[in-house]
């Protein structure tokens, strides 16, 4: 049985590098694509701005070409988690996503901010608008567009455990609300209320930090090694099941890039020799590596049980 497991060793680490590079390729081919529709949308709304001189859809349109841009940190997030480990990283580059995700944090705080103050500045100089019906089709443009990256990039962020890719997804949902502001407010000046989309603006200002909290909980759950119990309560019952196991102690679980780490300790029959209990480790990490969603990788400490200690317990 000690020899079946350890031929399975390599096979099982083999496994986990295919679905840590799949889940990699998978993320840039979503950076791409979603890059692409921003782009066409950003570009079709720039059209219609040469066309009627709309400000509020000029501004839209540059938030969307910025917003285009962070694809950015994740392209060169993901690329660099394909680097190997080295004597400097010994757990490799992964953690570039977390960093990644803050940097789109920041991108949305930004975008609060700009909304924010583009409402406030129209607020205090109402501005005319030209083909009213033109730039609302414009305005509906950019939330088809954005509402279409958002969904797309959530599903395969959650789907690969890419917590920068769904805050990027989330930015994306923000910037479709404000594409729809320039929708209510092309409505409200073809209703006669001069200041409709100023208004309008503000609250999608209010909309915009509700995401960032939201994305910004996740990103930063991630960077401070945070896990949920569900997991590390699978990861306890699992390694429990296993023959030979009597007790789990210390179970640690985290995230690197897009795979989970975990770490535990488990106690065994104090008078079985050490091959037995490496055997009983390499099952527990097989059990493991089988039942944990996106589990990359664990350590297993082994301890004899002490019987007297756990009397009491």
């Amino acid at each position: 049985m000690a020899d079946d497991e350890r031929h399975k060793q390599p096979h099982e680490h083999l496994a986990t590098a295919d679905a840590a590079s799949l889940a990699t390729a998978t993320g840039v081919r979503t950076t791409w694509v979603s890059l692409g529709l921003l782009g066409l949308t950003a570009v079709a709304q720039l059209v219609v701005v040469l066309l009627t001189g709309s400000v509020a859809l000029l501004a839209d349109t540059i938030h969307n070409f910025t917003d285009a841009l962070t694809a950015a940190p994740l392209l060169i997030a993901f690329r660099l988690s394909r680097r190997p480990a080295n004597r400097r990283y010994t757990y490799g580059y992964h953690r570039a996503e977390d960093v990644a995700g803050l940097a789109i944090v920041l991108l949305i705080a930004g975008s609060a901010v700009f909304a924010a103050f583009e409402a406030i500045d129209r607020l205090r100089h109402p501005t005319s608008l030209r083909h009213v019906g033109v730039v609302l089709a414009a305005g509906l443009i950019g939330f088809a567009g954005n509402e279409a990256v958002a969904v797309y990039r959530i599903r395969v962020g959650r789907r690969i455990g890419s917590a920068a890719l769904v805050a990027d997804g989330l930015h994306a949902r923000t910037d479709g609300f404000t594409s729809l502001g320039v929708v209510a407010g092309a409505l409200g000046v073809l209703a006669g209320a001069t200041r409709a989309d100023a208004l309008v603006g503000l609250l999608i200002s209010l909309a915009i930090v509700y995401t960032l909290v939201e994305a910004g909980r996740g990103v930063f759950h991630r960077i401070l090694d945070g896990t949920d119990e569900a997991t590390v309560r699978l990861i306890e019952t699992a390694a429990g099941a296993v023959p030979g196991v009597e007790h789990v102690t210390e179970t640690r679980a985290r995230w690197i890039g897009h795979r989970l780490r975990a770490e535990l300790a488990i106690d065994v029959a104090p008078d079985i020799t050490v091959e037995s209990g490496h055997d009983i480790a390499e099952r527990v990490r097989a059990a493991l590596m089988d039942q944990v969603p996106r589990l990359g990788d664990v350590a297993v400490h082994v301890d004899p049980h002490e019987h007297g200690s756990h009397a009491s317990s």
